[in-house]
């Protein structure tokens, strides 16, 4: 398989966040304007527009999504980070859900303070997507990979290489989209999908894989890089 072209989308406000914000803003500017007019004392619409205008300014931080390319053509063997956070996990894994060997598995957590939108981690060819209700437990937690509640996306690199992007529901996230269709192609620099509130995504690479980032390292999505695959030209 040769290079694939990019397609690029440009989002600069997460379609995910839409309705919310716009509601959001109608609320808050409604109850402003009552407090301003019919309230004698400005001190409650002062109040009120100091906190909702403060809770206001982080969900919109929460729903951002900033235009972001990878800044290289040469895609072949890297692995980019799906998620902005910081590394939480490194280490070798029994992954016995869908290729029953051992797996590096890099986990990144997400905060409420990070961009919640996920990127595809790897060009190829997207080779099955499933979600699994679950648990909440909170992400950091091990068992929370398994246990909680997350969607799996399979992902063919062009070289052959199948990798795993799990996709992990938190103790407050209760939501994961996933934007990602069975046999579609996929490419660096398109959403992979989008999790509401603090989560946690994980790869599962092969072993033999080059880690290039280090345990509480932050990761910016679509720009770090996170490990370089052998591909069949190397093992050759």
């Amino acid at each position: 398989m040769g290079k694939i072209k990019k397609k690029l989308k440009k989002i600069r406000i997460h379609r995910e966040g839409t309705d919310t914000l716009l509601y959001g803003a109608i609320c808050i500017v409604l109850v402003a304007l009552v407090l301003w007019f019919a309230v004698p004392s400005k001190i409650p619409f002062c109040i009120f527009a100091v906190v909702f205008g403060t809770v206001y300014g982080i969900v919109l931080n929460f729903y951002r999504c900033p235009i972001r390319y990878f800044g290289s053509e040469d895609t072949d063997d890297i692995v980019v980070a799906p998620a902005d956070g910081h590394i939480v996990v490194i280490e070798e894994v029994d992954e016995n859900e869908y290729f029953h060997e051992r797996r590096l598995m890099v986990s990144i957590f997400m905060s409420l303070w990070n961009v919640h939108a996920n990127w595809f981690p790897v060009d190829g060819v997207v080779k099955s997507v499933k979600h699994f209700d679950g648990n909440y437990h909170k992400a950091w937690l091990p068992k929370a990979s398994e246990e909680n509640e997350h969607a799996d996306t399979i992902i063919t690199t062009p070289d052959g290489t199948d990798i795993l992007c799990r996709q992990i529901a938190g103790a407050v996230a209760r939501r994961i989209v996933t934007y990602a269709k069975e046999g579609e192609d996929c490419y660096i620099d398109e959403h992979l999908g989008f999790i509401k509130l603090g989560s946690r995504v994980d790869l599962f690479l092969p072993i033999g894989s080059e880690v290039c980032v280090k345990m509480g390292q932050a990761t910016t999505g679509d720009q770090t890089i996170i490990a370089r695959l052998k591909t069949n030209r190397q093992q050759a």
